[in-house]
């Protein structure tokens, strides 16, 4: 499953978006110009749209395009627009919402005792429930996004201290939530009590941050601090930075998938170097899916990871055997041209040389609908492969994912309607093999799963999902869950 955008070909969409990023800085006086460079190194998380608010000591300043971060944020006029020593920023796919101008975050609302911006990654599953009822006394919602609730809960508590009424607001939401938010004070950042997407905290010559990876510390020289704990909310102000508490302690599910294919490669995530894990999923992958081969060859980029554990496993030569062309346009093809045909090959090209009459094996890290794994199959063959398997570093994807990642509806996925052998037949390999759950588990660090208290969120791979879904309840794609030991508040 490669980042290559099918929908620009008027294709079905046939890989999982990347939720969003969010990045924030306190303390400097070029805080818009670092936000944007964190942006800069969360791009792969969220191309859709970004935006950035910053605090100058007397006014906020808000900067929000729909587009990516070099073409909006390099700009001299727009960063000089976004004065102040403190600022945050968050780059979007749309999960909730929808896309659109009015949905791009931070958003920002003029409070009674004054601004408030927040930016969020995750998605909340009960937002719907709790608009209705704000609705019904009377709120407003001028964007179809599930953060603006959490700017309706702030707003309408009823206590005194801006802390207290973040906290009111923050226990009422169930789902996946890393925010960082802005105020004329502080900055606050916030993990959902399971800690299912991630943030950090790092340091910039006594200037504290907040980021979705570490690998957005990385690009502005940043020091790493720690990660927030799951259910954990900081306070940074001029002061200094507190830690509060502000949930009933539960047992961590942090996103798994995050590993598989999410996080940047060389970010560090809940301790973990990600390319170190794509690599163990890899070798999990070869002892637990042999085949006999004369190449092992990824599907780029996100399956080379995982492909150079295999090969040094399996004892494979690991070859560059498809090119990603990395500069295909938005607007480059229009829907009804004569050439979409084309499709893959804009995007990937098969090497000959490395493929033609080997026996290949093709990793790439799952399989969504299977329509681009379809083609990049029948391009190998075209390159004159003699045999290909194809190894997917993921168990089967059968289930949605509600907690931030844009996913199809269960019926849409592949490998909810048919088996194994039915996908290797309808993606024309000679054999196909994913990593079972338990050398996921493995890759990660953990001798087993727990079966009754999973160590992970991964439901999209067990459909066992760790808190209530209350707007989904009753859907085709999703099994109507009772309340959970560890979810819902």
């Amino acid at each position: 499953m490669s980042k290559a955008d099918d929908t620009l070909l008027g294709e079905a969409d046939d890989h999982f978006h990347d939720e969003c990023g969010v990045f924030g800085i306190f303390g400097r006086q070029d805080a818009a110009a670092i936000v944007t460079l964190g942006l800069h190194a969360l791009q792969h998380r969220g191309q859709e749209a970004a935006g950035i608010v910053s605090y100058d000591g007397s006014q906020f300043h808000v900067e929000r395009h729909v587009g990516l971060i070099g073409d909006n944020f390099t700009k001299p006029r727009v960063i000089d627009s976004l004065k102040g020593n403190r600022a945050i920023g968050h780059t979007r796919y749309a999960t909730t919402g929808g896309a659109g101008l009015r949905n791009v975050q931070p958003l920002f609302a003029e409070l009674a005792d004054g601004g408030f911006a927040i930016a969020h990654n995750g998605n909340i599953t009960n937002a719907m429930t709790v608009q209705r009822a704000l609705q019904k006394q009377g709120a407003i919602f001028s964007s179809t996004s599930d953060t603006e609730t959490i700017l309706h809960l702030v707003a309408t508590s009823r206590e005194k201290d801006f802390n207290a009424r973040f906290i009111e607001a923050v226990r009422q939401l169930e789902g996946a939530f890393s925010l960082v938010a802005l105020t004329s004070k502080k900055m606050i950042g916030c993990r959902d009590p399971l800690g299912i997407r991630p943030l950090v905290l790092g340091d910039l010559d006594g200037a504290y941050i907040l980021a979705s990876e570490t690998c957005a510390l990385d690009i502005i020289g940043a020091r790493f601090v720690r990660d927030l704990k799951p259910g954990e909310m900081v306070i940074v102000t001029a002061k200094g930075i507190e830690s509060l508490f502000p949930f009933e302690p539960v047992k961590p599910r942090f996103c798994i998938f995050e590993y598989v294919y999410f996080a940047r490669p060389d970010s560090t995530v809940e301790g973990r170097n990600v390319y170190e894990v794509r690599k163990r999923i890899g070798m999990e992958l070869a002892i637990e899916n042999p085949v006999e081969a004369d190449i092992v060859v990824p599907v780029p980029d996100s399956g080379t990871p995982a492909a150079i554990g295999f090969a040094q496993q399996a004892g494979l030569p690991f070859e560059l055997g498809i090119i990603r062309n990395h500069y295909v346009g938005r607007t480059f093809i229009s829907p009804g041209d004569s050439i979409r045909h084309m499709g893959v090959k804009l995007k990937h090209n098969a090497n000959r040389r490395m493929i033609e009459g080997k026996r290949v094996v093709l990793v790439d890290d799952s399989i969504v609908r299977g329509t681009t794994s379809q083609k990049i199959v029948q391009m190998v063959r075209d390159a004159g492969a003699k045999e290909v398997h194809m190894r997917i570093a993921s168990p089967p994807t059968r289930a949605s994912c509600f907690y931030g990642v844009d996913t199809p509806e269960k019926s849409k996925l592949l490998a909810s309607r048919m088996s194994i052998e039915e996908m290797a037949e309808f993606i024309r390999v000679d054999s196909l093999g994913f990593l079972s759950i338990e050398g996921l588990y493995r890759a990660v660090g953990e001798a087993n799963r727990n079966m009754e208290q999973p160590q992970f969120c991964d439901a999209c791979f067990t459909a066992e999902y760790p808190t209530r879904l209350l707007d989904h309840e009753g859907a085709d794609n999703v099994r109507t869950l009772s309340l959970l030991a560890t979810g819902g508040q």
